[in-house]
């Protein structure tokens, strides 16, 4: 497993193709895992998992995608995807919202019911239901797109 940078984040490059979706699966996973952190870890798994699929599937080009998970500072878990689109995603709304410690800009616009036969458009609305909190922001090259989750135990108690 790669070292964090400092005592709590990490960062994977991932392929721009479909591949990206189970490799970041299984890196979230067993990151988790391995250092035993105190999050719902099926969770983690699926809305990484949604926010990778959307940014190899709403992506132009082949520049590899970033997945940042990082200790937040009220002992949750924060994860990204940096792409290189600057395009906001799909499902937020204008840059005037902040996430946890400033991350902002973007704010998930309200809940959004996709068609009833759709194939698409669940995902966003999965991360929103699931995590604490979510957005997006820009960044040097392109975009990140976030989730964080708490501690198991505030999701138990």
């Amino acid at each position: 497993m790669p070292e964090p940078l400092h005592a709590a984040t990490w960062r994977f490059a991932l392929p721009h193709t479909t591949a990206a979706v189970p490799l970041a699966r299984a890196l979230i996973r067993n990151t988790l895992a391995d250092i035993g952190a105190p999050v719902d870890g099926d969770t983690a798994e699926l809305l990484t998992a949604e926010l990778v699929a959307n940014a190899v599937q709403h992506t132009a080009g082949d520049e590899p995608i970033e997945l940042v998970v990082e200790l937040v500072p009220t002992g949750g878990w924060q994860v990204e995807v940096h792409d290189q689109d600057p395009t906001p995603p799909g499902g937020f709304s204008g840059p005037d919202g902040q996430g946890p410690h400033g991350h902002g800009p973007g704010r998930p616009e309200g809940p959004k019911r996709p068609e009833t036969l759709a194939e698409r458009g669940r995902g966003m609305l999965l991360i929103r239901a699931l995590s604490a909190d979510t957005g997006y922001r820009p960044t040097p090259y392109g975009k990140a797109v976030w989730f964080t989750l708490p501690p198991a135990e505030a999701v138990e108690g």
